[in-house]
C-alpha cells in the first residue's frame, strides 16, 4: 500500500500551501499519466529538467509525496492517485469555464452567435426524440440556437465536464450520471443489427449469447475512456463506419431501438428479448444556471 508520506526528507520549510496552479496541474498530469519525465516533457513541449524542479516544487508545496522514484522508473503514491483524479476534475471545470464563457459571448463563432446551447448526442441513437426535441424547444419564444455535437458511444460526460457541450443525451446503463444532474426521458429495449444476409437475420427475436459469440461475425468494439475493449471485433470510430461494416458482413452491433432510423437496405435490426432496457437521460452540469438550459431541459421534460 503506498502512503501518502509528508516531506520532511525533501526539506520542506514552513506550512505549506493549499492552492494549485493550472500550469502545475498540468505538468502533474503529464507525469502521472505518462510515469515517465522525458514522455511528459516531450508532450509539454519542454525540457526535462524544469519539468522534474517544477514537480518537486509542488510536492514542497502541498507537503506530500506525489511520485516515488527510482531506476525502474516513476509511480504514483496514493497522494499521487488522488490529485491524478482531482487534477483531472480541476482542469476540466476551469476549461469548461473558459469555453462556456466565450460561447455566452459568441466568441468562439466565426458569425458572432452568442448564448447558443451545445447538445452532445451519441452518433444514431435517439433519433426521433431529438427531433422532436429540437422542434418542440425551436416553437418556445425566447429559444436559442441549439448546436447538435454527435459523439462516441461514452463520451458525452466528458464533454459535459470540459465544456464542450452544455446538455446530453445520455443512456444508461451505458453512461455514468454521476456529478450531472438529470430526467429520465425515455426507456426502449436493445436490437441487434445484422448484415441482412446472414443467417440470424431471418430470426424474429435473439439472445444476447447469440450475438455476443458469432464466429463469422465478431461483435463491433467501440472506445471507453479511450481505450478498446479485447475481442475480435473491429474498432469502431465513427458510426459510418460501422454502417458499412455491417453491411459487408464484417461485424455486429448492439443498439437501443431507436437506432432502426438509421439503418441501411443491408442491414436487419433484430429485437433482444434479454437486454436490458435503455433509458435516455437529458442530462446537464448540476452547477448550471443557464435559462436557455432550463428552458431546453422544461421543454424535454414535456415530450
Amino acid at each position: 500500500m503506498k502512503r501518502m508520506e509528508p516531506l520532511q526528507s525533501l526539506g520542506a520549510e514552513g506550512g505549506t500551501q493549499e492552492t494549485l496552479e493550472t500550469r502545475e496541474l498540468r505538468y502533474f498530469l503529464a507525469v502521472a499519466e505518462e510515469l515517465h519525465f522525458g514522455r511528459a516533457a516531450e508532450r509539454l513541449g519542454m525540457a526535462q529538467p524544469p519539468l522534474s524542479r517544477a514537480i518537486q516544487q509542488l510536492e514542497r508545496r502541498l507537503g506530500v509525496r506525489l511520485l516515488e522514484r527510482d531506476r525502474r522508473g516513476v509511480a504514483l503514491t496514493d497522494a499521487g492517485e488522488v490529485l491524478l483524479h482531482e487534477g483531472r476534475a480541476a482542469l476540466d471545470a476551469v476549461t469548461a469555464a473558459a469555453r462556456r464563457t466565450r460561447r455566452s459571448a459568441g466568441a468562439d463563432d466565426p458569425a458572432g452567435r452568442r448564448n447558443r446551447l451545445v447538445l452532445a448526442v451519441k452518433a444514431a441513437a435517439s433519433h426521433e426524440l431529438l427531433h422532436k426535441l429540437l422542434d418542440a424547444y425551436a416553437a418556445e419564444p425566447d429559444a436559442v440556437e441549439v448546436e447538435v455535437l454527435p459523439s462516441g458511444t461514452c463520451e458525452q460526460g466528458d464533454m459535459l465536464r470540459d465544456g464542450r457541450a452544455d446538455v446530453a443525451l445520455m443512456h444508461a446503463p451505458f453512461n455514468s450520471l454521476a456529478g450531472f444532474d438529470s430526467e429520465e426521458l425515455l426507456t426502449e429495449g436493445q436490437i441487434a443489427i445484422l448484415p441482412a444476409r446472414h443467417p440470424l437475420a431471418a430470426r424474429r427475436t435473439l439472445t444476447l449469447a447469440d450475438v455476443t459469440d458469432i464466429p463469422d461475425l465478431p461483435l463491433a468494439r467501440w472506445s471507453r475512456d479511450g481505450t478498446f475493449l479485447p475481442g475480435p471485433g473491429p474498432e469502431i470510430h465513427d458510426q459510418t463506419q460501422l454502417a458499412q461494416l455491417i453491411a459487408l458482413g464484417r461485424t455486429v452491433a448492439i443498439f437501443p431501438d431507436s437506432a432502426r432510423a438509421w439503418l441501411w437496405a443491408e442491414h436487419t435490426a433484430v429485437p433482444l428479448t434479454d437486454a436490458p432496457p435503455v433509458v435516455t437521460h437529458i442530462a446537464w452540469p448540476a452547477h448550471s444556471r443557464s435559462l436557455p438550459l432550463a428552458a431546453l431541459i422544461r421543454t424535454a421534460t414535456r415530450l
